[in-house]
């Protein structure tokens, strides 16, 4: 099966004035569409057509640049919609908010340290909470690499993640990264991110 690009669970405005429509429109039927219908054609014919998303990051260091590049940018927007919302932000609770606490001290140390792992990310990446070892840590990635990659500096499972490529920021924000993310704290998904928690231990 090929990969397809997933439909949203929100209007492209729905996340305004945070994320605005003509970005959200952009990023999602432009961007994304053609890392997938790049992905595609980097893997066809190959054994890479059966296996998922997931199992290409997992041993991207195998595949030509053109499958990392393509692959990553496919998993990488395919968890970043979710983690999106309107209406959303405010905390996590439960047992989230728990592995939060034990892992950075408080929910605003976590925040001091994810808003730095994303402002500080030279060129084009993302900034990540992922799941390491049991336990939770942050971590940034160049271009469209991800935790989950062989290749990755800290290997884990992603649950949270923030685009900072200038194509996710740029009509609304130009040069100001730190205004973005700090906007992407009223639109994060929580009840999703505690999910893709709960699903990773």
């Amino acid at each position: 099966m090929a990969f397809e690009l997933p439909k949203l669970a929100y209007a492209y405005e729905a996340l305004e004035p945070h994320v605005d429509a003509r970005t959200m429109e952009i990023h999602h039927t432009k961007h994304h569409q053609a890392y997938v219908t790049n992905l595609n054609n980097a893997i066809a014919g190959t054994d890479a057509e059966k296996l998922s998303i997931e199992d290409i990051c997992k041993n991207i260091s195998k595949y030509p640049v053109a499958v990392r590049n393509n692959g990553g940018g496919h998993y990488n927007h395919s968890l970043f919609w979710t983690i999106m919302a309107p209406n959303a932000g405010g905390e996590p609770t439960g047992d989230l908010a728990a592995a939060i606490n034990a892992a950075f001290g408080s929910f605003a140390e976590f925040k001091t340290q994810f808003a730095a792992a994303a402002a500080t990310r030279f060129g084009s990446g993302w900034a990540w909470l992922l799941i390491k070892d049991g336990k939770l840590a942050v971590s940034s990635t160049p271009n469209q690499d991800n935790p989950l990659m062989d290749v990755a500096d800290v290997k884990g499972t992603p649950i949270l993640g923030i685009d900072v490529w200038e194509h996710a920021y740029y009509l609304n924000y130009q040069n100001r990264r730190p205004d973005y993310v700090a906007a992407f704290w009223n639109v994060i998904n929580w009840n999703q991110v505690a999910a893709n928690f709960a699903a990773a231990k």
